[in-house]
């Protein structure tokens, strides 16, 4: 019996081990990775994502994993789906329409980079002032138009709703798109309490609802609707390839809505020193650098300088 009971001990000494030592094998993995939440347009072969993560883990040695979780509104849904259990420990993405959502989820943690100064005050104000978000680039929505169509410009979002624009128009769905669901809002500034009859009457003009940006603009790009809501940033990216001026953002008489989008730690995180550092060097000019010629965004970095193709861009009135 005391070699049996030897034998227990000895065995149950040797699984602890093991398992310990296995624990530290993943944790080690882990502590030299971070796993970002974002959505395609940011982690595509065209997008900011794949530079950023080669500048990161050029600086720190730690290897960034982007998985592509649709949209903003997606990405939230996601890490609130895994709120006890995170896989993610970045979520890139979120915007000032949906921060709020995001805290009251509590599944971001607040988290001030040793760098916020090179950010601009006013976005950090956008999304809370409370560093839920870390801000990494913003630009104000706008409808697109293709000049080298048989329509006239409409002025204004009551103009959308002529029967001139029968099927012009490409919107995003505000379930799954942040750039939907910042038209939804543009709306509902603008029109309050009227908002739902304002939409009925815009139904005859939508196209399609695109489940995010990058169908909806491609398909406005291809050719299937002279307009699609997108950002005043956008035509830069024309005028940078030099593809003409074809493609112009209207600045219309109601004002205009903004988009903040922001970089959070994830409650929880598995790698939170790596998520930390990581959402340090995207506010770096280093990162931001990146975001005007492939984001197609202002970066958030003020120290940052805009590149040619910016400085014919329209400037509208921001509505609060």
């Amino acid at each position: 019996m005391k070699k049996f009971s030897s034998l227990i001990v000895f065995s149950i000494l040797v699984c602890a081990l093991f398992m310990g030592c296995k624990k530290s094998k993943v944790d080690a993995e882990r502590a030299s990775e971070v796993i970002v939440y974002t959505y395609d347009s940011f982690c595509s072969e065209w997008g900011p994502g794949p530079i950023i993560a080669q500048k990161f883990q050029e600086k720190t040695g730690i290897k960034v994993t982007y998985a592509d979780c649709g949209d903003g509104v997606q990405i939230l849904s996601k890490a609130i789906l895994e709120k006890k259990d995170p896989y993610a420990d970045v979520l890139v993405g979120l915007d000032n329409f949906i921060y709020q959502k995001a805290e009251e989820a509590e599944v971001l943690e607040k988290f001030k980079p040793s760098n916020s100064d090179v950010i601009k005050a006013e976005l950090v104000e956008s999304l809370g002032g409370n560093w839920i978000l870390t801000p990494y680039d913003y630009s104000p929505f706008a409808i697109i138009y293709n000049t080298q169509s048989d329509i006239e410009a409409p002025t204004c979002l009551e103009d959308l709703t002529k029967s001139e624009y029968s099927k012009k128009l490409i919107l995003m769905d505000p379930r799954t798109s942040t750039p939907g669901n910042g038209f939804d809002v543009w709306v509902r500034t603008v029109y309050g309490e009227k908002y739902d009859d304002y939409m009925k009457r815009l139904t005859p003009s939508i196209l399609t609802m695109a489940p995010g940006w990058s169908v909806g603009y491609g398909m406005f790009t291809d050719g299937e609707a002279p307009l699609v809501i997108s950002y005043v940033t956008s035509p830069a990216y024309h005028i940078e390839y030099d593809e003409g001026d074809q493609f112009v953002a209207l600045e219309f008489t109601d004002g205009h809505v903004m988009q903040v989008e922001g970089a959070g730690l994830v409650k929880g995180a598995k790698n939170a020193a790596g998520a930390k550092k990581f959402i340090e060097f995207l506010a770096s000019e280093e990162a931001q650098h990146e975001i005007p010629l492939t984001q197609w965004m202002y970066p958030a970095n003020k120290n940052v300088v805009l590149p040619a193709s910016y400085s014919g861009l329209i400037q509208p009135k921001i509505l609060n």
